[in-house]
């Protein structure tokens, strides 16, 4: 009962700040009250605060990029990780190892590092402010992470299977890419998230309403907050916004749990 009691007020802790987000989110935008933050709210007011911050800080397009950046860099970035991957670990690549590490090693730097060198480079090579710009460098962001999953998995993969189905006349695709789908499943449910939810290289690399994801026009929005927008509007913005990537989660969480198992086949 003392355990159950426990992870009861826990949970309730842990839900707190989203009770506060969905109840002021909810709320008309006339009628906020810092006071009167954890009362429930009268009237249901979401999706009018949210059409507000549609028009205010132009959503609609920076929407629509988002969700370019975040199935296109995603796929990429898997693609070029698997094939690095299998490159190394099934075709046995002469110095895999190092060629991992080369792969690999970029992450160990914070991203922050990067942002003066990207700004630069992309001004300097006509990248700045373009779709393109920001699809390159979130897939050469996503290629790591990818291939450091898919190289573990493929570890695990007996090489025995390899050649047992190559006697049998299987190719190589028929081989690899049916055991390695929740593996490569996984990685994009993770890329996608990231991608989703960024906000630095949006804030470093771009400017216009066509190009900004839309967590950067969000936080524009929001520093608007005492300057006129009213606070349910930036909340109930921030609220519809986030639920894609929980309707992906929600909607893929086996198959994600899944290839998390990277080394079962």
């Amino acid at each position: 009962m003392i355990r159950r009691a426990v992870l009861v007020v826990l949970g309730l802790i842990w839900l707190g700040p989203t009770y506060l987000l969905l109840v002021n989110a909810s709320r008309p935008a006339a009628s906020y009250d810092p006071s009167r933050a954890w009362a429930p709210a009268g009237d249901f007011a979401l999706l009018e605060n949210f059409g507000r911050a549609l028009a205010a800080a132009d959503l609609g397009d920076s929407l629509v990029s988002t969700a370019i950046y975040s199935v296109v860099s995603p796929a990429l970035g898997v693609l070029i990780g698997a094939l690095a991957g299998y490159t190394i670990v099934v075709l046995r690549l002469r110095h895999g190892f190092w060629w991992f590490m080369l792969i690999f090693g970029g992450t160990i730097f914070p991203s922050q590092m990067l942002l003066v060198p990207l700004f630069v480079g992309y001004s300097d090579a006509g990248l700045y402010d373009t779709r393109f710009g920001l699809l390159l460098v979130y897939t050469a962001i996503n290629v790591p992470l990818a291939a450091f999953v898919l190289r573990n998995f493929y570890t695990g993969v007996a090489f025995s299977v390899f050649e047992a189905a190559r006697m049998d006349g299987a190719s190589t695709w028929r081989i690899y890419l049916p055991i390695s789908y929740s593996a490569l499943a996984a990685v994009f449910i993770l890329e996608f998230t990231f991608i989703w939810n960024d906000l630095i290289f949006g804030l470093t690399l771009t400017q216009t309403a066509e190009v900004r994801p839309v967590m950067t026009a969000i936080a524009g929005l929001m520093t608007d907050v005492y300057a006129g927008t009213p606070v349910p509007v930036g909340l109930a913005a921030g609220l519809v916004v986030s639920l894609p990537t929980v309707l992906l989660f929600l909607a893929t969480q086996r198959l994600f749990a899944r290839g998390l198992s990277l080394g079962s086949v």
